[in-house]
């Protein structure tokens, strides 16, 4: 780890933290990587691992197991783990999204049952919110809740779930009253309740190793103890959920940046073209300093807006914000990277064609950047 991001790093804890996830990236995340994205092999037992290491609870309360953590060393962490492997990077992002709604709106007995096991890698979390014809468009989803006795019957399909049909509980919005944001509710599903199943999962550009699969509900009995904050406080928790979500794929896609530039910077030290090593060519050159500049811009911008959340300030604009930003960055990052390797830069023989594609979905979850827009618009017309 070099000074600057040391500095970046208010204690020593936190700064041993970074260099156990460096470790742990090198070691076990970056060999596997290639491999298992060619392959669609889900890591499970990688979450495990970083879970026991005691970084999947980093950002939660000390005594119910968690690190105690600022959300900006989290994020820090999850771009380490995203710069070595982006499933895993972004896997960590959607359990801590999934585990948002009962961290923050769970009753006390709540957090102190379910919690700790979900934050020390024995249960992996997904989130389902998305729908197959309700994506941006969250406040009009159809899934139902009905009151039943001392409990819920739940029905519906949820789309684009990140580990759907890996992991070992669902944290579900669902509509339990009339139409609209305000007639939503949260739940937290176990995995292999009867009714509750995956479909098969989709074929990504990138992204192999990370399922991503429908959830279909029929029929799900959830018991009333497993709702999550208030009937219809539901669409409340998911955006709050969003925008911190929205800081975690901001941090991924630093770390996919990071590990473009860090190849795209290694490889025009060692290629000699016209005599001399192509990164003193300037055409290439200025082409990594511009790699440079939006990577380092990047993670002050999500730090930015964690420092906010941290503060307990309003952040949801600056996280927008990054988000945006971030993912744009990475997006052209991950082309030029290509570009400055060539034709090389186009085959499997190097990552970063993988990094390239990989990028692309960083600007659709959590909120297409388009929805970020929105969101930057809205704001600022509420001055």
């Amino acid at each position: 780890m070099d000074a600057a991001r040391r500095a970046l790093l208010p204690t020593e804890e936190a700064q041993a933290l970074f260099e156990l996830t460096e470790e742990l990236g090198s070691a076990e995340l970056a060999p596997r990587a290639a491999g298992a994205e060619a392959a669609s092999e889900f890591p499970r037992d990688v979450f495990r691992l970083i879970g026991r290491s005691g970084l999947l609870g980093l950002p939660y309360d000390e005594d119910l197991g968690g690190g105690g953590q600022p959300y900006a060393v989290y994020l820090q962490v999850v771009e380490e783990l995203a710069r070595h492997w982006l499933a895993v990077g972004l896997g960590v992002s959607v359990h801590t999204l999934a585990c948002h709604a009962l961290a923050g709106y769970g009753s006390l007995e709540q957090r102190k049952r379910w919690l700790p096991d979900m934050i020390g890698g024995e249960l992996l979390g997904a989130y389902c919110l998305s729908e197959p014809e309700h994506g941006s468009d969250a406040a009009n989803l159809t899934t139902r809740a009905v009151a039943d006795g001392d409990g819920y019957v739940i029905d519906g399909t949820k789309a684009w779930i990140t580990h759907g049909g890996e992991a070992d509980f669902y944290t579900v919005l669902a509509r339990t009253g009339g139409p609209g944001p305000k007639g939503i509710s949260a739940f937290l599903v176990e995995a292999g309740t009867p009714g509750l199943s995956a479909a098969n999962p989709e074929h990504k550009m990138g992204m192999r190793a990370s399922t991503t699969a429908q959830m279909r509900f029929e029929g799900v009995r959830v018991p009333t103890e497993r709702r999550l904050g208030e009937p219809g406080q539901g669409f409340a928790i998911a955006m709050r959920a969003l925008d911190c979500g929205r800081l975690g794929i901001a941090a991924c896609a630093v770390g996919v940046a990071q590990a473009a530039l860090d190849a795209a910077t290694a490889y025009a030290r060692e290629r000699v073209q016209f005599g001399k090593p192509i990164i003193e060519h300037e055409g290439v050159g200025f082409l990594l300093a511009d790699m440079a500049v939006r990577t380092e811009v990047g993670r002050a911008a999500y730090l930015a807006a964690a420092r906010l959340r941290d503060l307990g300030l309003p952040f949801s604009r600056q996280a927008a914000i990054a988000k945006l930003h971030c993912t744009d960055a990475a997006m052209q990052t991950t082309v030029d990277a290509v570009q400055v390797l060539g034709g090389a830069g186009y085959t499997t023989d190097f990552p970063v064609e993988r990094f390239l594609r990989e990028a692309k979905v960083l600007q659709i979850v959590e909120g297409t950047n388009q929805i970020q827009r929105r969101v930057i618009a809205k704001a600022l017309e509420r001055g």
